[in-house]
């Protein structure tokens, strides 16, 4: 079963071929994906429409790179699948658009993918893939979860954030230093030369008892520090200030995760979505999963973005697990708004 795949929520262009025949874990044939962050840079945040443009750009000549790379046409192309939701409703309708055209047209089933259930996935693809049932931390824009997941489709919410994701922390905390969109990397870079000691920054509910989370009130110490600072800040005050708030983001993730293993008794953890490519994330969690014998398992990193390979592996295991019934209606309605609770409703 050949799974052409196909990613537009937001601000990246992603097609993949997976190969999910018989029961074991789908293989990534090829994928491409083309980022607008350049286009975007200009505006210091995605712009919609800009968005939905650039996909309709992207889309196919992504398609055919990727048919080409894996050495297959499309009538090789069992089912096609996109991203339904959540994200941009212009954007998402691109995707939706293009995939249920080329279904129709070869006459191939369609299904219609979650978002962050593709996120919560994708380490299936990575050189050690895991094994359910897990915690998954999944820490995606502006998402932060943690999910006990026991198999496809049973996802169990054990917490999430109340005001800004992690993701969101840090790119705003990165706005607040002068740094330039998308924000998170950059901040993740500087701190790399600054003291994580030289700033008191608040770890939000990291006491609480519960598996929630909060960084709105970090970034506001952000905030309040930078102007403390003044409007000239040195070169050495913004990277402590940068490995500061670094440090603050990833102890809170750090200690829920394990607060949630403990509760729950699981003994394997999955991290996945765009803030799992941090370095200083993985030093931590990989530091404490080891003290307590807890296997814990990765994207690779070419795929901890949003992207094309991650949504065909989705359908391809709902597929696998009987989740998902072959869809011929060709009905590309999209959800901008679709918690991953309500999957399958």
């Amino acid at each position: 079963m050949i799974v052409l795949g196909f990613e537009s929520s937001c601000d990246e262009t992603g097609v993949a071929l997976v190969d999910a025949s018989g029961t074991g874990v789908p293989r990534l044939l090829s994928h491409a994906l083309h980022s607008q962050i350049a286009m975007h840079q200009a505006y210091g945040g995605v712009v919609p429409e800009l968005a939905s443009r650039d996909h309709i750009r992207r889309v196919l000549p992504l398609t055919e790179q990727v048919l080409a790379d894996a050495g297959r046409s499309l009538k090789d192309v069992d089912v096609v699948a996109f991203t339904r939701g959540p994200g941009l409703s212009g954007a998402l309708l691109v995707g939706a658009g293009a995939a249920c055209s080329l279904a129709a047209a070869l006459g191939k089933p369609v299904v219609g993918v979650h978002h962050l259930e593709g996120h919560l996935l994708s380490p299936f693809l990575s050189a050690d893939p895991p094994e359910f049932a897990f915690v998954a931390l999944l820490v995606s824009g502006g998402h932060t979860q943690l999910m006990r997941v026991d198999r496809v489709g049973s996802y169990e919410l054990l917490g999430e954030t109340i005001d800004d994701a992690a993701g969101e922390a840090f790119d705003k905390s990165a706005k607040l230093l002068g740094l330039p969109y998308p924000g998170g990397p950059h901040l993740a870079r500087l701190a790399q030369g600054g003291d994580a000691q030289a700033f008191k920054l608040p770890r939000p509910l990291l006491h609480s008892g519960d598996l929630d989370f909060s960084f709105s009130g970090l970034k506001t110490a952000v905030l309040t520090q930078a102007k403390k600072l003044g409007a000239v800040i040195s070169e050495k005050d913004k990277a402590d200030l940068a490995a500061s708030t670094q440090a603050a983001i990833v102890e809170v993730l750090v200690k829920k995760s394990m607060q949630a293993l403990d509760q729950t008794g699981l003994t394997r953890l999955v991290v996945a979505g765009g803030v799992g490519a941090n370095m200083l994330l993985r030093e931590q969690l990989n530091a404490a999963c080891s003290r307590r014998g807890i296997r814990v398992h990765y994207p690779e990193l070419h795929l901890c973005t949003d992207n094309g390979a991650m949504i065909a592996l989705a359908a391809g295991m709902r597929l696998q697990a009987g989740m998902e019934a072959p869809n011929t209606a060709y009905l590309f309605d999209v959800k901008p708004r679709w918690p991953l609770g309500m999957l399958g409703a």
